[in-house]
């Protein structure tokens, strides 16, 4: 056996949009940075040329990119007892230059200070602390309490602009300013006084001269603060105090002579950012996107008769609204986009990147995926350019060069199990969780047919004939299926009951004369098509979760349970031989080559292989 080479990702469709201020554009803004399941993605924003970078372990939680780009930050999420890292990353080099796990459980936040020398992360709700890894001298140099014992957990931190060794952490209840000491690398925190105001903060966002700063809340206003630091950079802080400006909202409709009552963003505020013109955009939990500018109100507001939580201030200058809490907001600036040219990215936490053009504030979709487990891929018969995928509520199909999504079909509330396309690629055709078998044309998504209650527990499996005549069909309950597809109807024609378990997979033959179906009741039976019965079964001490004929249809390969690949006789039902497909976990997936040399494996090892057929390892 040779050495086993690495494949190499082409391109991976996906953005994790739980990430809150996942999505970074870096400083060059020919580049943008997102977490994607346990890797971290760069991408060119024009050619769409992806890089990874991998190391970590379990999901990526948050991302950071240093001020003038030479970092790239990424903390994780572990499992409940277990420390979580973080880890820079070198961006030219795309390599990783450091790394610590000095947090348990999760990384909740990361900053970069504005001299890139420190590397600022805040541990989440089992570790709430806050560590300063040195980039340069690649080590940890400090760590404290995010909080005080009398309020909750910090949530996020972000570094002022001016002041090199100064951060400011937000939580529930808590508002503080971190200084960084020169010369012990001691933290001093001071925290900002709120008083009798409770608000649990979600983001922080201060102006590039440090004199001030914007919270958002979850109960959707925001807290304005007064940092009051020296204009002097050197100047020592240790005498100056934080304060609070005011708790303050979005004006709701203006009546004449009346106190505007104030609108709060209805899921709280996710993102903030401050322009330069000292506007604000601001992210919302129900998917709300606004620029907002002060309110040139003259005198004071009438009183009310009761003392309002928050003091109406903006006013809405522009306003979208897109599907999904807006988790992520970036500025995409450069000297060929400027003013009326620049782009506002939004991610969300639908799993979706948008594009605003600042000047129209018009959302354009450029990243998307499914939000939920991808159940099943399906490639036209011969042609690679496209594939469907099927998955909680909706079936997509995609373009493979571009990694662009041409067509999505919703069925709320339903999630699809096994999608393939018909023989003459006329039809798609998906079985769905609520038993029912869907068919839609593969251009414009329209609905062609509904065979309902195929399966009285869920639709599990399903294959067609070359000639999209005979479509065979496996349930929950292990019953097998076979229609006959007409235009005009779609008929049962046979009710197999073998299986004593849902069955997992169905393959028709190269002939289209027989049909194999794989349980996880430990068989896997092959049906004639022709006269409606069992052929062969064939029995193993394993849950059978995929089965494939090879092209010319003398032998079948399954995998299940047992982490091997096993080859049967088609003939006779006799096992060939046994390969180990895995060490450690199942094999739930397993396809073969039009030419029959190779077969790719996947499962629970989170591995994908590529193996020769004809050799024994």
């Amino acid at each position: 056996m040779g050495d086993v080479k690495n494949l190499e990702s082409y391109a991976i469709i996906g953005f994790d949009g739980s990430a809150i201020r996942g999505l970074k554009v870096h400083p060059d803004s020919e580049h943008i940075v997102y977490p994607m399941g346990n890797k971290v993605c760069i991408q060119e924003w024009k050619t769409k040329k992806m890089y990874f970078l991998s190391g970590h372990s379990n999901s990526v939680s948050t991302v950071a990119i240093s001020p003038k780009g030479t970092f790239v930050g990424s903390g994780q999420i572990n499992h409940i007892g277990f420390k979580a890292s973080a880890k820079v990353w070198d961006f030219k080099k795309k390599i990783q230059v450091g790394s610590h796990e000095l947090h348990k459980v999760r990384v909740e936040s990361l900053t970069f200070s504005s001299d890139e020398r420190y590397m600022i992360s805040l541990g989440g709700r089992d570790d709430g602390c806050v560590v300063l890894w040195d980039c340069f001298a690649e080590s940890a140099t400090g760590t404290a309490a995010a909080t005080r014992l009398t309020t909750g957990d910090a949530v996020t931190l972000t570094a002022l602009n001016l002041r090199v060794n100064s951060f400011v952490t937000g939580g529930d209840s808590n508002l503080r300013v971190w200084n960084i000491r020169a010369e012990s690398k001691n933290l001093d925190v001071v925290d900002v006084a709120l008083g009798k105001l409770r608000r649990s903060v979600r983001c922080i966002a201060v102006n590039k001269t440090d004199t001030y700063g914007y919270a958002g809340t979850t109960t959707g206003d925001m807290i304005k603060f007064s940092i009051n630091y020296p204009a002097d950079p050197t100047a020592s802080v240790n005498m100056c105090k934080p304060a609070l400006i005011g708790c303050l909202a979005k004006c709701g409709p203006w009546k004449k002579g009346k106190r505007p009552e104030s609108v709060c963003y209805s899921q709280g505020i996710e993102s903030i950012l401050i322009m330069d013109d000292g506007c604000l955009i601001v992210g919302g939990g129900d998917g709300t996107i606004d620029i907002l500018d002060e309110i040139n109100w003259k005198g004071s507001f009438p009183k009310g008769k009761v003392l309002d939580p928050n003091m109406p201030y903006f006013k809405a200058l522009k306003s979208t609204k897109l599907e999904g809490s807006i988790t992520s907001l970036e500025l995409m600036e450069s000297p060929n986009l400027r003013d009326n040219k620049r782009l506002l990215l939004a991610g969300t936490r639908s799993s979706e990147i948008y594009a605003i053009n600042v000047a129209t504030f018009n959302p354009t979709l450029v990243v998307t995926c499914h939000r939920c487990a991808i159940n099943d891929i399906a490639f036209p018969v011969g042609m690679s350019g496209v594939f469907a995928t099927a998955g909680s509520g909706d079936v997509r199909v995609w373009c493979l060069e571009t990694c662009q999504e041409l067509l999505r079909i919703v069925v709320p509330n339903f999630t699809c199990s096994t999608v393939l396309f018909s023989g003459d690629g006329k039809s798609i055709v998906s079985a769905w969780n609520d038993g029912n078998i869907r068919a839609f044309t593969p251009l414009t998504g329209r609905l062609m047919y509904v065979i309902f209650n195929t399966h009285n527990k869920g639709t599990s499996a399903l294959d067609m004939t070359d000639d999209g005549k005979t479509l065979i069909s496996g349930g929950c309950e292990g019953q097998v299926r076979v229609w006959d597809i007409r235009p005009e109807r779609q008929t049962l024609k046979k009710v197999l009951k073998e299986h004593k378990s849902p069955v997992s997979a169905i393959q028709v033959s190269p002939n289209n004369k027989e049909a194999v179906s794989a349980g996880t009741d430990g068989s896997c039976i092959i049906w004639d098509l022709i006269s409606l019965s069992r052929r062969q079964v064939m029995y193993a001490n394993t849950l059978f979760m995929c089965v494939c004929f090879e092209p010319q249809g003398c032998q079948l390969l399954t995998g299940g349970s047992d982490r091997r690949v096993a080859y049967w006789e088609t003939g006779s039902g006799n096992l060939a031989r046994e390969l180990e497909a895995s060490k450690i976990g199942a094999v739930n997936g397993l396809h073969i080559t039009r030419n029959g040399d190779l077969f790719v494996t996947g499962g629970n090892d989170q591995m994908v292989k590529v193996s020769k057929r004809t050799e024994t390892v």
